[in-house]
Formats: C-alpha cells, sequence, structure tokens
C-alpha cells in the first residue's frame, strides 16, 4: 500500500515519493513551511520533523538565568566544595616528592629550542679550541724505563733540526646568518628569549621551526631566541 504525504495527505507513488524526516512528501510538496518554496535533499533543513528553507530556518535563542539568591547559594556552595576537594587531594599528595609532568606541545618546543642552543654553544666552543691550537700535555711523571732527554749542560756539539712552522689556521667564514629587521617591540618572556625593539637589526638569525627563530641584537649584543612573525628580512 502506498503511503499518504504528509503535506496535502494523498497517496504517493513510487516515481513521486521523498521519503526525509521519517516522512513522506511529493515531490512538489517538499517546500518550506513559511516561504513554501520547493526543497530538494541538499538544500533543505529539519526543525522537529518538518523542512525549512535556509533563509527560514528556526534559530535557537538562549535565556538569561538570573543572579537569585538560590543561584548565588548553589554558586557558592560548589565553590567551598570544590576548595574542600582540593585541600584533600594537596593533603593526600603532600608527601609525595615526584610529579608526572605532561609532555604538552610548549615543553617539546623548549626541549627542543634547548637541545638547538646546546649545539650551537658546542660547535662555537669546537671552532675556539680549533683556532686556538691547543697541544696535547705531556705525561708529569714520565716512567723509568722512557726515554730521558739529555742534560743542558752536557753539549755535543749538536744541533737538532729545526720545528716545521706551523701554519696559522685560517679565519672563520663569515656568518651565513641572515639579517633581519624588528617591525614591533618584543619582550621575552622565557630565559632562552631575547628583547628587542621596532627597527632593530638582528643578525646571524637561524632558522629553528615554522615560528621561532634564533639570532642576536646588533644593537645590544644579546642573543636568543624570537618570534618569527616579528621581524622581516632585509
Amino acid at each position: 500500500m502506498n503511503p499518504l504525504c504528509s503535506r496535502c495527505n494523498l497517496v504517493v507513488y513510487p516515481t513521486e515519493k521523498v521519503n526525509c524526516l521519517d516522512k513522506y512528501w511529493h515531490k512538489g510538496c517538499f517546500s518550506c513551511e513559511v516561504c513554501k518554496m520547493t526543497l530538494n535533499m541538499k538544500n533543505y533543513k529539519g526543525f522537529e520533523k518538518r523542512p525549512y528553507c535556509n533563509a527560514h530556518y528556526p534559530k535557537s535563542n538562549f535565556t538569561c538565568v538570573a543572579d537569585t539568591p538560590e543561584n548565588l547559594r548553589l554558586k557558592q556552595q560548589s565553590k567551598m566544595q570544590s576548595q574542600v576537594l582540593y585541600r584533600e587531594d594537596f593533603e593526600k599528595n603532600k608527601g609525595k616528592a615526584f610529579h608526572v609532568v605532561t609532555d604538552t606541545p610548549e615543553l617539546q618546543r623548549i626541549k627542543k629550542s634547548q637541545d638547538q642552543i646546546s649545539n650551537i654553544k658546542y660547535h662555537e666552543e669546537f671552532e675556539k679550541r680549533k683556532m686556538g691550537g691547543e697541544a696535547p700535555q705531556q705525561p708529569s711523571n714520565p716512567s723509568p724505563g722512557a726515554y730521558q732527554p739529555p742534560a743542558a749542560s752536557q753539549n755535543f756539539n749538536y744541533e737538532p733540526a729545526p720545528e716545521p712552522v706551523r701554519q696559522a689556521a685560517a679565519a672563520p667564514p663569515p656568518s651565513a646568518g641572515k639579517r633581519y629587521r624588528a617591525v614591533y617591540d618584543y619582550a621575552a618572556a622565557d630565559e632562552d628569549e631575547v628583547s628587542f625593539m621596532d627597527g632593530d637589526v638582528i643578525v646571524d638569525v637561524q632558522q629553528i621551526d615554522e615560528g621561532w627563530m634564533y639570532g642576536r641584537v646588533e644593537r645590544t649584543g644579546q642573543q636568543g631566541m624570537l618570534p618569527a612573525n616579528y621581524v622581516e628580512a632585509i
């Protein structure tokens, strides 16, 4: 048996049947409840099992709740209960020395930044030692069987061969870091960050990630991390 149309209460045949909102409709009867615009399965919006167009779809209105004495009493009671639960939890965990810290994205960024800064400092120290040409230390107490050089008083007219002249180490190449100019003032929020003012020139800039850089403020000589959206390339 064919069902009846929810709009006109006439029989709906399969060729013109629309099954939507748990009801059956003629294609011409499936229209907006307000403006009677014919709808389809792509542009209708249902509300209380009735079709509406986008313009006349009923909108929910929020009700403002007044601060009545009863609501204020419940609010104060909830606040006091929260404080009691906090004190109980504090007393329960008072003797515990270690706490599990969640590995948040912010902690991961700080950890990554510290690792990169440590690598930079390590390479700086390595270059300084390489330029200084530190000689290997001689053992202070040689073993009895080791070779002993002759005393200075004994002269056998022996002239040691001149030592080869060691060439001075080449100067380090100029910094490959880029130069940027600050477009806003920025105050450092952490110890590993650097403060600067609008118009300051940032040199030796190295990209850390999408939102942070590492560089040195030419005006103050301080170096550290800085936000990438506060500067522009020169």
